[in-house]
């Protein structure tokens, strides 16, 4: 007896229409990352950052039956020793249900063609120290972990203290 065909899975850009769903994703992210929700305002945001007149970012979907089942969202940052742009993927997201599906593979894999037809020299990402399945899944595609390389980050607060230092010396 042979097994049923797997269900087929499409991977297509995300639209305006699109929003409420990738909410939905982004909220089953920040639930499983055990991190709070975007707020209603951030949400705002995040629809009219993806759909606005110079969209910030690219967002592609996982669709299976016609269900969205994942996303990634994607952005160009540049190499300047390269001279070439860099691919960023910020996150790649599947509802659980579907893991082990070949879902994450065929959008991590979208992904890297995006990569190429884009002319990217490179693609990067960070993944989250104790998500040992994200990790083992992307050494498996062959990516490599910089170790060398520390990830910095200043936030909205910070920066905005930041800029007032400089303010108040400036003035």
């Amino acid at each position: 007896m042979t097994s049923p065909p797997s269900e087929k899975i499409t991977i297509r850009q995300a639209v305006p229409a699109d929003g409420p769903t990738i909410l939905t994703l982004i909220r089953a992210l920040a639930d499983f990352e055990s991190l709070s929700p975007p707020t209603p305002e951030a949400e705002h945001r995040l629809i009219a950052d993806a759909f606005g007149t110079r969209p910030r970012f690219d967002i592609f979907l996982a669709e299976v039956a016609g269900q969205v089942v994942g996303y990634a969202f994607v952005f160009e940052t540049y190499s300047t020793l390269l001279a070439l742009p860099t691919l960023y993927l910020e996150d790649l997201f599947v509802l659980p249900e579907f893991r082990s599906k070949r879902v994450g593979f065929k959008l991590f894999r979208f992904c890297v063609q995006e990569a190429e037809r884009r002319g990217c020299g490179r693609m990067e990402w960070a993944v989250l120290d104790w998500n040992t399945h994200a990790i083992t899944f992307y050494e498996r595609q062959k990516a490599k972990h910089m170790g060398e390389w520390l990830h910095y980050r200043l936030t909205a607060d910070v920066i905005a203290e930041l800029n007032a230092e400089s303010s108040a010396k400036d003035a």
